[in-house]
Order: structure tokens, then sequence, then C-alpha cells
């Protein structure tokens, strides 16, 4: 399945784009796709089946944007050709008209004029003067026409690969989650007290006071560490693939501010840890839906909330690129007008970084374009 779909994507890929922005995206996402099918096969056990399959989810999800980028570059040219067209109705109506009434008359009878031999000669130069200005209208609405008619089967190719790229992403899911549960080889920094846990959870109202209380939980033998990743400063990347929709301290549609930024994400999208981290904390929490707290270092947290699956054990050293979750929502399969597949429903990931026990925008230490 898997294969599969990867082919049909590398094969949409020159076929669908219609901007060369949208073309480089899907061919880097098929080759980065054929690397990750490479590793695969190769993988000796769940941890390199694990980083194996995060690639292949994270090209597919590119693959897919990519080809949805094409779709909508070739609807909106199909678009724009169509009123075009639509606004000069009339003019090629006549335009047809008069070429329909050249094409039925007969020569000796276009040579006929009242005027006589001098009449016929003007009424010849007008005709000889009108015709290429004819001939180049009926070019033009030709071009216009066949474009059309190729970017309307450029569509129905890029949606039969988009269905096809849409199932191959999930079986990449699936086996991806399959692997993190068979995994067994990542490192504990300390075993989790699951009864103090759920303590501090009923005790706490907001996710300040739960990630205040979180680091005074005894973790037992508590494996040391020396971590620092203060050089990385400002050059994480985002754990999500998105565009930045609140920055910390804008309020929200219900006028309620937040330390953190808000990243719109596509459905079921793969969330990574940006650096190696320690899993301090994941499931439910308050209002916030599925939640998952990293400690890349000591009094260093990052928090991603709204998680439709999260994966890992408390206490585990998850290394650099590893698979947090997945966000929720559901890839829509392409309708006949492909719309919904075009722009799909959307999803949000709540991120939040805390210094010690204060929070800090999140943007001095993530890199970002900020939309």
């Amino acid at each position: 399945m898997i294969r599969a779909a990867l082919l049909s994507l590398l094969l949409a890929g020159p076929a669908a784009a219609q901007d060369a922005g949208a073309a480089a995206a899907v061919r880097a996402a098929a080759e980065e796709l054929e690397r990750a099918q490479l590793r695969l096969e190769r993988a000796e056990g769940a941890g390199d089946r694990v980083k194996a399959l995060t690639a292949t989810v994270r090209a597919f999800e590119a693959g897919l944007a990519g080809v949805r980028d094409s779709l909508r570059t070739a609807s909106g040219r199909e678009a724009q050709i169509s009123r075009r067209l639509a606004a000069r109705e009339g003019e090629v109506a006549r335009l047809l008209g008069v070429l329909q009434t050249l094409s039925r008359a007969e020569t000796p009878q276009q040579l006929l004029h009242p005027g006589g031999p001098m009449g016929a000669a003007r009424a010849g130069m007008l005709v000889s003067a009108v015709t290429p200005a004819l001939a180049e209208e009926a070019e033009v609405l030709r071009r216009d026409l066949e474009e059309a008619e190729t970017i309307r089967a450029l569509q129905r190719s890029a949606e039969a690969r988009l269905t096809e790229g849409l199932a191959g992403v999930q079986a990449a899911r699936a086996e991806l989650s399959r692997a993190i549960a068979d995994r067994t080889d990542l490192p504990k920094r300390f075993t989790e007290d699951p009864v103090k846990t759920a303590i501090l959870i009923g005790a706490s109202e907001t996710l300040t006071a739960f990630a205040s209380g979180l680091g005074n939980i005894p973790k037992g033998d508590e494996a040391p560490t020396d971590v620092d990743i203060r050089h990385l400063k400002g050059e994480l990347a985002l754990p999500v693939p998105g565009r930045i929709l609140r920055e910390a301290g804008e309020a929200d549609a219900a006028g309620i501010e937040r330390p953190g930024i808000v990243i719109e994400t596509p459905p079921q999208a793969l969330v990574t840890t940006p650096v190696p981290a320690t899993l301090r904390y994941r499931g439910p929490l308050l209002d916030l839906g599925l939640v998952s707290i990293l400690e890349p270092q000591p009094d260093l947290l990052f928090v991603f909330a709204g998680l439709g699956t999260v994966y890992g054990e408390i206490g585990e050293v998850m290394p650099q690129g590893a698979p947090v979750g997945l966000m929720d929502g559901q890839e829509p399969a392409p309708s006949p007008s492909g719309d919904g597949a075009l722009s799909p429903a959307s999803d949000t990931l709540y991120m939040e970084v805390r210094e010690g026990q204060r929070p800090v925008d999140p943007l001095t230490w993530f890199a970002t374009d900020k939309g």
C-alpha cells in the first residue's frame, strides 16, 4: 500500500503541478519518500522502523500538500479562463457566426458585388484585412479551450493520485503507531508515579499550576542530565508543519490571552520533538485535550496541547524527531469538485514554553516566518 501510494505521488508531481514551487515540493517529497522506504526496508528493530515511518509520514504530508497546492493553482487558472470566456461570450458568438458564414459562402458568390468590379475589389480588400484578425481571435479562443481541457485532465489525474496518497499516509500512520507500541529501546530517566500524577491533575485548575507541580513530583532514581540547549535558542524547528495562527499574548475570539502560540495544522499531522527530550507527561489535561509535556533540559518545558493521539511513556528520553503524537481531525476524501480535498479542515496545536516557573514566548526558541 505504501509503495503503491509512493509511486502515485511521484508520478503526480510533474503532471499535477501548475507552478514551479508546488512541483518542486512534490518532487522533493517523493524523493524523501523513496529514501524513507529504503530505510524502512533495511530497518532491523522497532526503533529503526519508527524513524523510517516518521520520515515516511512527514514526506507523505509534504507530498499531499504539494499536490493540493497544484490543484489549487490549476483550479484558479481554469476559473480565470472560464471568466474570460464568459465575459467574451457575445464576441465569441459573433466571431463564430462570421467564420461559419465565410466557410459556407461559395467563391464565385463572394466575388459578386452590386457595385461592380470596383466594389468587388474593395470588398475583397476588406475581407483580406479582416480575415487575419478573425484568424487571430479564433486562435486565441482555440488556445484557451485547449488549456482549459488540459487543466481539467490534469485535475482528474491529480485527484486520483491524491486519493491514493491519502490511503498511503493513513497506512503509514497506522504502521507508525504499531511500531511505537513495539518499541522498547528508549532509555528512561525516571519511572512515573501515576498516583501522584493523578492527584496533581485533580488539584490543578490551570496549566501553570500543573506544570509547576509536575517538577515537584518525586521521580525515584532519576538519571542525572547535564543537557544544555541554550545555544539552539531561536533555531528550533516547529514540532509540526503549519502557520502561526496566534502569537503569545494575542487574544482569541473569546478575548482570552494565553502565553503560548497557536499553530494551524493539517488534520492528523504528525507532531515530533524538536530536540532530544524527556517525556514528563502525556494524556488528557483540563480543557486542553490530549497534552504532551517534554523536558529538553532541567527547568525547561515544551507543552503541546490539543493532540488527537499521544505517543511514548512518561520518563522516556525521546530522540530528536521522535513522534510525540498526531493531531486530531480527519483527512477528507476528494469530492467530485475537489474542493474538500483542496482545503481540508485544519486543526490547531497550542504550544507553550516554560523556563523555570514562568512561561516565555515560544518564538524566542523556535524559528518561524510567523505565518
